[in-house]
């Protein structure tokens, strides 16, 4: 009886589930960046939504060195003085939902091998100068939110200009 109990209590949270992906579907349908977001690669039906969702109106960042600072894959800082570090690591900053769907978006391209991907490829450049994991995985985060920065102001741009 406990385990018929568990079942139903897994099956209507899985239901559960699908109805929220499919309602964030739908509302993030009614976005207009949502073609082209959409149309990257290593963005899927879940993440592309929780992407957008994440960093929202994009046109609010002045620059695309200020949405990677959001998302916190960014490189910090350590210098005082005269002193400067070689190795810094990632300042962090920003909502860790945005860094983890970013991961599994690198996660993502690494395991299709995409080769026209210009993100898999700068991945696989950073994974054959023998660099660790976390070093290669955010430095391939970084390279994402630019594009996604350019291709969506771009659009956005046109959109604005065709109306």
């Amino acid at each position: 009886m406990m385990v018929r109990q568990a079942i139903d209590a897994l099956n209507a949270v899985s239901k559960s589930l699908e109805h929220l992906k499919s309602e964030m579907r739908t509302l993030a349908a009614q976005l207009p960046e949502y073609p082209v977001v959409m149309a990257m690669r290593g963005v899927g039906d879940s993440l592309g939504p929780q992407l957008m969702a994440e960093i929202g109106d994009v046109t609010r960042f002045t620059r695309r060195g200020s949405i990677t600072a959001f998302a916190g894959v960014d490189p910090g800082s350590d210098q005082s003085g005269t002193h400067e570090a070689k190795s810094v690591h990632t300042s962090k900053s920003g909502p860790p939902e945005l860094r983890k769907a970013l991961f599994l978006v690198m996660d993502a391209l690494l395991k299709t091998m995409p080769a026209d991907d210009p993100v898999y490829r700068f991945m696989d450049k950073k994974r054959a100068e023998g660099k660790p994991y976390l070093v290669y995985m955010t430095a391939g985060a970084n390279k994402f939110l630019r594009i996604y920065y350019g291709r969506v102001k771009e659009y956005l741009a046109a959109l604005e200009n065709a109306d």
